[in-house]
């Protein structure tokens, strides 16, 4: 009775389920508490990814034509500033809303002049919600407006105004300018990367000719007091952008193909470089968005490709004397290419905007390219010739790999029933649970193996430097032993599907790869060896993150029975100061300099670099994928000169992320 009793009153409570039940978020109120649907994240990503947003409204400004400068400041304290020289944003008063435009602009989500064809024929922030966003996740935002002669300003907390739109004085110039603070109460991280923001930058550059970007860090200061300052303007547009993405590859074509066009109020921009390597290179963009996945505007760029080339081929019997048929793959090797179009109204696959869905840019994209690729073959003879007996080669070594893959693969080795005789392999059948060690040396695998802990931890010891396979046709690296011991003991493989070569990982048996090498120039090297394999032929692997590099330590210091492990020369001189007490004579510390892996023993390699309590992983990521790929084609191609630059800019950092 007592049962029924309390089931009858939480029944009655039950059915005053009315308006009173239902949460109306208000305002602003739903992207904090949802920040990722609108951000993606709240990491450093979406950190970044507030400036990028405040960003798109001065571009849609200069795509409109009323802006040519923006200038970025991050300030001590890690907020930020953006300015631009445009129209400002329209301050007067909002008839159906009863409130200031500007207002309107930065509080109400899906509001903004994109609606309006007249405003902005194409737009990067599709959606409306970009500053209004970047306004709800700061803890104060001030936005001041150069319009009309006058100076108009209204700040905000969390999204909120805390002011009217007051006129700050007068002006003799235009433009919006708008600073906020990242709120800490949303945000994991809050320190700003100057790195991450000029690569965005250099590449709206590069997208938008004629645009003038101007990168400012009032945080890091020179000698004479001057903060950290980087330009970046490009008259030629994708064409120097392909030039630049092919820094320390060489060219077999004197010039970028550089093609524009537009049809149907879609306007096309492609720039294209053939050079000596053996991958493809597309970075694709739709109205300034990275589309990652690509998109119908890519299938219309390898459409003419594949179809002018060919043509061209046949019709001068260049393909007689090959025994197997040209892959549409063949003749985008070694094809560095951007492809940029501006779409009145994109519509794109999913909520990153990765992948451009609007059926009719693929026929707009093939036609125009097309035409001009007839043209470029016409006029330029002995580059078509170079450009037909590359795609020959391809077509060859295409032909060779797949032999090579097949003989990888045919020994039914991804069941597990063939793995590697150097694979120390784990108990544990759960991917998720089980990880794996590349070492560096059968000594140190062997030391690896003694100190695991075998349920769930595999060794693969790796002899000497594996391959370079960024100067290494594809059939070469099926045929390296390294190379094949890792597929065969991921569990991967890789499958050609509608002339795309793509990785299999059903069968992956760790999710957990972990890169371990000597923390020394050598062992740099392999791990650089290492991720760029990863990165050409598993970046699935990568994307999913699944690859990690392990952190050996570089001293221990002791004294007495006391021992500390040091990662760094500061955490060194603490560890030293710690146990002189401040007395500068280390009586009785031992420093011992760890060269390699194998100078430790099981016990310690364990406790430092393998024990899950205690280690120090650093997970591999993509953050940009074209200066990802420039940087790897740079630090393992031929080219000498650019290598040197990077790493004399570069070596004070002394440390692998990708």
């Amino acid at each position: 009775m007592e049962k029924n009793d309390k089931l009858e009153e939480k029944n009655k409570k039950n059915t005053n389920y009315d308006a009173s039940n239902i949460t109306a978020l208000e305002g602003l109120e739903a992207v904090r508490l949802r920040p990722g649907m609108y951000i993606g994240s709240t990491d450093t990503k979406g950190l970044h990814h507030l400036v990028y947003e405040v960003i798109d409204n001065s571009i849609d400004e200069h795509l409109a034509g009323y802006c040519d400068t923006v200038e970025v400041i991050i300030h001590e304290g890690d907020s930020v500033t953006v300015k631009d020289n445009g129209r400002g944003i329209p301050v007067g008063m909002h008839k159906k809303l009863k409130k200031s435009a500007l207002e309107v602009v930065m509080t109400v989500l899906h509001a903004g002049g994109k609606f309006d064809k007249d405003t902005y024929k194409v737009s990067g922030g599709l959606h409306g919600v970009g500053v209004s966003c970047v306004n709800a996740l700061s803890s104060y935002l001030k936005a001041e407006v150069h319009r009309d002669g006058q100076i108009h300003v209204q700040e905000y907390a969390m999204g909120k105004p805390t002011s009217g739109v007051d006129v700050k004085g007068k002006t003799d110039i235009k433009g919006t300018f708008v600073t906020f603070q990242p709120d800490a109460g949303i945000f994991e991280e809050l320190v700003y990367s100057f790195t991450i923001l000029a690569n965005r930058l250099r590449e709206l550059a590069f997208l938008n000719s004629g645009l003038r970007l101007i990168l400012t860090d009032e945080r890091v200061k020179d000698e004479k007091g001057n903060p950290l300052m980087e330009e970046f303007y490009s008259k030629g547009g994708l064409s120097e952008f392909v030039v630049f993405m092919d820094e320390g590859k060489t060219p077999i074509i004197s010039n970028p193909i550089h093609v524009k066009g537009s049809k149907d109020n879609v306007e096309v921009e492609v720039a294209m470089q053939y050079n000596s390597s053996y991958k493809e290179n597309v970075y694709s963009y739709v109205n300034n968005i990275n589309t990652r996945e690509g998109g119908t505007h890519v299938n219309g760029f390898r459409r003419a490709v594949t179809r002018v080339f060919k043509q061209y081929g046949d019709d001068n019997g260049l393909f007689s004397k090959l025994k197997f048929k040209i892959s549409s793959e063949d003749f985008r090797e070694g094809l560095t290419s951007v492809v940029a179009v501006k779409v009145p109204e994109p519509q794109f696959k999913g909520q990153t905007k990765g992948e451009l869905g609007n059926s009719e840019v693929t026929a707009i994209v093939s036609q125009i390219l097309g035409e001009e690729l007839k043209h470029f073959l016409e006029e330029n003879s002995l580059e078509a010739k170079r450009v037909i007996d590359k795609v020959i080669l391809a077509a060859t070594a295409r032909h060779a790999a797949r032999k090579a893959r097949e003989m990888v693969q045919r020994k039914n080795v991804l069941t597990g029933s063939g793995l590697p005789g150097k694979l120390a392999d784990c108990s544990s059948k759960d991917p998720a649970a089980s990880e794996i060690f590349l070492v560096e040396g059968d000594s140190a695998g062997g030391t690896a193996k003694q100190g695991r802990d075998r349920n769930f931890q595999a060794i693969l010891p790796l002899r000497g430097k594996i391959l370079n396979v960024e100067k290494a046709m594809e059939h070469r690296i099926y045929e390296n032993e390294e190379i094949k011991n890792i597929f065969t003991a991921l569990g991967v493989s890789i499958e050609e599907k509608e002339g795309e070569r793509i990785l299999n990982t059903e069968k992956l048996r760790y999710h957990k790869i972990v890169i371990m090498c000597d923390a020394d120039i050598d062992g740099s090297h392999i791990v650089t060896l290492i991720l760029t394999f990863f990165y050409r032929y598993m970046t699935p692997l990568i994307e999913q993150g699944y690859i990690y590099i392990a952190a050996p330590p570089l001293y221990r210091i002791s004294k007495g029975k006391q021992f500390r492990y040091c990662w760094n020369e500061e955490e060194r001189e603490e560890a030293i100061q710690s146990y002189t007490k401040g007395d500068k004579e280390a009586t009785g510390v031992k420093t011992q300099r760890y060269k390699g892996l194998g100078e430790m023993n099981a016990e310690q390699l364990w406790e430092t670099t393998m024990d899950p309590d205690a280690r120090m992983l650093r997970q591999v990521t993509i953050e940009d994928a074209a200066e990802c790929d420039r940087v790897f084609s740079m630090l393992m191609g031929d080219e000498v000169p650019p290598r040197r630059a990077f790493i004399e800019a570069n070596a004070k950092y002394a440390r692998v992320d990708v």
